[in-house]
């Protein structure tokens, strides 16, 4: 213990490299530190006898240091994995921390709940959707938009010249001395076969579309002259079996005004001579006038 009083007033008043002065407190940056504050209960290097709660991938450790190991730097610290559900955590503390300090051991334990804690919102904010941060580069940005705008200036004046070159090669501006590349000049003559062979499309394309037009005007015309010759067909058919039912009916007409002078002349005949029986047939309708009655 004595040798802790000397670390600790050497730490104190003197330098020490975890040690974080501010204007209201004092903060130590070590890692096994219990409660991240300089003095002196909470020193790790000031204090033989020490235990700390830390986590590491997940999983809560507690670490014990005693004074039998002190002499071995490597093995001053016993690491001692606990339990991932709170109150057995707790339990293993009380068992392990039976003979230490009431402080020690309540600090554990509080530390111990805070990093459970943000564990659980750990988990919880990995299970939801998170935005990913993208830093924006500007002057990377600047530089593409520079060199494309440039790229495009040099494509337009490079077109420019060859529509120029061209135009004055078809107007025999230089006579026959040509200087021209052979790559532009092929590439001239078969964009100039691509667009003869687009028009010869094209006018084939309106030549079958009007050849198409002009074959269903002549079925549509054939048509219409079979509906014609149809409809007179069936007029011709209705005038004959008209003419047919007139015939019959006058037939009918003529017999009938027959019939009642038959009668009065066998009337008259009773009465001179013995009577005489007269049957008389009457012809049926033809079929013909029969379908269209």
């Amino acid at each position: 213990m004595e040798n802790d009083d000397i670390v600790w007033s050497i730490i104190n008043k003197s330098f020490c490299s975890y040690k974080v002065n501010t204007k209201t407190q004092r903060f130590c940056r070590n890692e096994y530190n219990l409660t991240g504050l300089c003095n002196r209960s909470a020193c790790p290097l000031a204090n033989s006898q020490y235990a700390t709660v830390r986590e590491e991938d997940g999983n809560c450790f507690l670490y014990m240091k005693t004074v039998e190991r002190s002499g071995f730097p490597r093995n001053m610290w016993e690491k001692v994995k606990l339990s991932k559900s709170l109150e057995k955590a707790l339990r293993q503390i009380n068992e392990y921390l039976v003979y230490w300090p009431g402080f020690i051991k309540q600090k554990c334990k509080q530390r111990l709940l805070k990093i459970s804690q943000y564990l659980i919102r750990m988990r919880k904010l990995r299970l939801r959707r998170q935005k990913k941060l993208v830093p924006i580069q500007r002057k990377q940005e600047r530089r593409e938009r520079r060199r494309e705008e440039k790229a495009l200036v040099a494509a337009r004046v490079d077109s420019a010249i060859e529509k120029e070159l061209l135009e004055r090669l078809k107007r025999g501006t230089y006579g026959d001395i040509y200087n021209f590349p052979q790559v532009a000049f092929n590439k001239a003559l078969e964009e100039e076969e691509d667009a003869e062979v687009n028009m010869e499309g094209e006018d084939y394309g309106e030549d079958e579309e009007n050849e198409g037009e002009e074959a269903e005007e002549e079925i549509d015309e054939e048509l219409e002259k079979e509906l014609e010759e149809e409809s007179e067909n069936e007029e011709i058919e209705y005038v004959e079996a008209d003419s047919d039912l007139e015939r019959e009916l006058e037939s009918e007409s003529d017999m009938e005004d027959i019939e009642p002078k038959a009668t009065n002349s066998v009337k008259d005949n009773t009465r001179r001579k013995p009577r005489l029986e007269i049957e008389y047939e009457t012809e049926t309708l033809s079929k013909n006038a029969k379908r269209t009655v």
